[in-house]
């Protein structure tokens, strides 16, 4: 099987995070292909960012379906564009958060999500709410940019370490899941120090989607997820429309 994992930011090294977290959980006969988005922010951190990521992500989606994979992971943890990609796309689509927070519910009662920035925690907080994991998961923001995490000068990783065991002590967390996809080279080392359960997006979402394609299930196409409608788009966002995307 081929799962295309596509990072919806601009920024490869990144992508380089997210694909080493994928190869190591993947079965031996998955494919793993990791993608980089061609357009939008190099980060995505907040609301502005993440639907301003979506154009580039939708595109990827189409190529990466086109080329013959058989489910997209969307490395990042807010399921940007999530939705739409579903409606696109006529294979499994699978977000990190809703991957990581299924997977928690599994091995865990109480269970904290910590991420990067506050206006980063708020859209998240949203989704475990949509999730149906409200009154199981608080959400925490360890105050640092998303691309502090790969500079090995800043105090990011201490940070994240700190939110860590606050969460344990006054959540009364019994697993963490890393609110970030570029936190997944952390995973080990994390489960190691605290002694509890860790749960990466990125690894969640691949044996997530490995299930689905194993099971001969794809997304819905009534209702909410059913393929666009074909229609004229304007300006811009022309090389968007349904017929242009290949749908």
């Amino acid at each position: 099987m081929k799962i295309a994992v596509i990072n919806p930011n601009t920024t490869a090294s990144m992508t380089a995070t997210i694909a080493d977290a994928a190869r190591r959980v993947a079965h031996a006969g998955t494919e793993i292909v990791a993608v980089t988005s061609s357009m939008g922010p190099v980060s995505i951190e907040g609301y502005y960012d993440e639907v301003f990521a979506v154009p580039g992500l939708l595109v990827e989606i189409a190529k990466a379906e086109r080329e013959g994979a058989d489910a997209i992971v969307i490395a990042c943890f807010d399921d940007t564009g999530l939705d739409a990609a579903r409606a696109l796309a006529a294979i499994p689509v699978i977000g990190i958060c809703e991957a990581a927070v299924s997977t928690a519910a599994f091995i865990a009662q109480r269970f904290s999500i910590v991420t990067t920035m506050e206006r980063s925690r708020l859209p998240v907080e949203h989704l475990v709410h949509r999730y149906g994991m409200g009154s199981r998961c608080k959400v925490r923001a360890a105050d640092v940019p998303v691309l502090s995490l790969e500079d090995p000068n800043s105090n990011a990783r201490d940070r994240l370490r700190s939110e860590i065991s606050a969460a344990l002590k006054d959540d009364r967390a019994e697993a963490i899941v890393l609110g970030c996809a570029g936190m997944a080279d952390l995973t080990a080392a994390l489960r190691q120090e605290f002694g509890v359960p860790v749960v990466d997006g990125v690894a969640a979402a691949v044996k997530q989607a490995e299930s689905l394609i194993a099971q001969g299930l794809s997304t819905a196409k009534r209702g909410a997820y059913a393929t666009p409608v074909t229609k004229t788009y304007h300006g811009d966002l022309a090389r968007f429309s349904p017929a242009a995307m290949g749908v």
